[in-house]
């Protein structure tokens, strides 16, 4: 789908609905607010990325949200998901610090994320326990789950001035593979789930809706697209950029148009907390978008820190610092795991941290290392490595699986993983002992151009044989067909090692520091159009 063409036609529509609105309302519209954050992944603190000025923090946007608070009648704080994991404000404080932060914020929903499901249910429950809001998810079915039972619910009624607004959640299906739910929690279809929240909702008389979705940028637009009844959809996972700038995905807000041509607006708020989402919206007699306007208000030094705020994070300094002072090695060059370079291409890090992999289990017969670059979530700068520098890296507590697979099964697991590089998809690989091309330019699962594995008996590479087998060191989270591995998952032999991941890191970093990774030709992206 044309999404340019969409937008061009959704915003002439909403021209056109806006008049027709105006004609029909009899009485003052009602005016609200819409606060929002998504993808925060427990960035609590303010941060300082590479060459760029600070951003984000909670105690900045705590002040941020209390002063559009100060400023409007009615406002709503929602969330669109994965508060979970990320810092080592997650590592230490899990699901408490979660809730200590999103109470001291005032939430008043949110989503969970495919994050908020890393640690498994009974970490999510936890959560849901201790905040003073709603967690709304229509698709999620844990009804068979006791940690998670009865926790969730399909969509929340929130009264402002006698006006009832709809709020409804939907979480990413892809949450069962790329995350930790366990057997007993399903992911049904989003679009068919919102439609029955929907309906729930307008059977109530409740006729001014918002969806919060963890689906992506691209999902929302076509879930907006294809399913009436929403007015407003807040979205996340896709971590993506709105605005005016050349690199925006869409405008802020973006506004098409739904099967009843009604106006819908969708809105996302990037990453990390960098951006506060603020759309100002007015309802016309009938409950539909009338008027609309908003921002992203960038979260920086600009803005003061809320003093309560501060005070809450400040409870778990002590164990944070005492995890971060902990020295594991030294690098002599910068590290690097940014979001895009780690699922785009070779890193010198992904190099590291596959060779630490196979330096841990050669001793089990591994040949070769794989590690998806969704599972590097930090750069470490040249210098002391702390093992709080290991865990900002690797913070999702995996461990070392081996596996034994065919080269065609190697094969379909790279062809997996290179299937959506121009759309970052966590699941790029990153290897060591190994070295394959593929082609971008060509249809996903036809990519893979060629694939070597090192051989110790010529002491260099050679072509992989499809009947061979080949023994793989990787996490555990690909070993049981997460991020879509399925090759992996229907490997013949899988033995669970119980090494954690970051512990093998720190281990090899104390062993070979300091270390000097560089880029070594492991990963060549060609092209069949040159």
């Amino acid at each position: 789908m044309d999404w340019k063409l969409v937008l061009v036609g959704s915003m002439v529509a909403l021209c056109l609905a806006f008049g027709l609105f105006r004609e029909q309302a009899a009485e003052p519209g009602f005016e609200l607010t819409v606060l929002h954050t998504n993808d925060i992944h427990s960035h609590y603190e303010s941060f300082q990325p590479w060459n760029e000025p600070v951003q984000g923090g909670v105690a900045r946007l705590a002040t941020a949200v209390a002063g559009v608070r100060n400023e409007v009648d009615h406002a709503l704080l929602v969330d669109a998901g994965d508060q979970f994991q990320g810092t080592l404000y997650f590592n230490v404080g899990k699901a408490q610090v979660v809730a200590d932060v999103m109470n001291a914020l005032g939430y008043d929903a949110m989503c969970p994320g495919n994050h908020e499901f890393d640690a498994g249910p009974g970490e999510l429950a936890r959560l849901a326990d201790a905040v003073g809001f709603p967690i709304v998810s229509a698709n999620v079915d844990s009804t068979d789950e006791p940690a998670l039972a009865g926790r969730l619910v399909p969509y929340t009624v929130v009264t402002l001035s006698g006006e009832e607004v709809g709020i409804l959640g939907l979480t990413t299906e892809h949450t069962e593979s790329s995350s930790n739910p366990g057997d007993r929690v399903r992911f049904e279809d989003a679009r068919t789930s919102a439609a029955r929240a929907v309906e729930a909702l307008e059977a109530q008389g409740i006729d001014r809706i918002i969806a919060l979705t963890h689906l992506g940028y691209e999902r929302d637009l076509a879930v907006a697209a294809s399913v009436s009844g929403i007015d407003i959809l807040v979205g996340g996972h896709s971590h993506t950029r709105l605005g005016a700038d050349e690199d925006a995905a869409g405008p802020y807000p973006t506004v098409i148009s739904s099967p009843r041509g009604e106006p819908v607006v969708v809105v996302t708020a990037y990453e990390w907390g960098r951006q506060l989402g603020r759309l100002d919206v007015t309802f016309d007699a009938l409950g539909r978008v009338a008027e609309v306007a908003g921002n992203l208000v960038a979260i920086d030094e600009s803005i003061e820190e809320d003093p309560a705020v501060t005070q809450i994070l400040a409870r778990y300094a002590v164990d944070i610092e005492a995890l971060k002072a902990t020295a594991v090695g030294t690098t002599d060059v910068d590290l690097l795991g940014e979001r895009t370079p780690v699922r785009t291409g070779e890193t010198n890090l992904g190099n590291l941290i596959c060779d630490a992999m196979v330096w841990k289990t050669t001793a089990l017969g591994a040949q070769a290392a794989m590690q998806n670059g969704g599972g590097i979530r930090a750069s470490i700068p040249a210098g002391e490595i702390t093992m709080g520098n290991v865990l900002e890296v690797l913070p999702f507590g995996n461990q070392i699986t081996t596996v034994s697979l065919t080269g065609r099964q190697l094969k379909a697991a790279l062809e997996n993983g290179v299937g959506g590089v121009e759309g970052e998809a966590g699941c790029f690989p990153h290897v060591s002992r190994l070295r394959y091309s593929y082609d971008p330019s060509s249809d996903p699962g036809q990519r893979i151009r060629s694939v070597a594995l090192w051989d110790e008996e010529i002491a260099g590479y050679r072509p992989v044989v499809e009947t061979e087998t080949i023994t793989l060191a990787t996490n555990t989270f690909l070993a049981g067909g997460g991020d879509g591995y399925q090759a992996l998952a229907e490997a013949a032999q899988r033995y669970d090692t119980g090494w954690l991941l970051s512990d093998v890191l720190a281990e090899y970093l104390d062993s070979m520091s300091p270390v000097a990774p560089a880029l070594e030709g492991r990963i060549e992206a060609v092209s069949s159009l040159e």
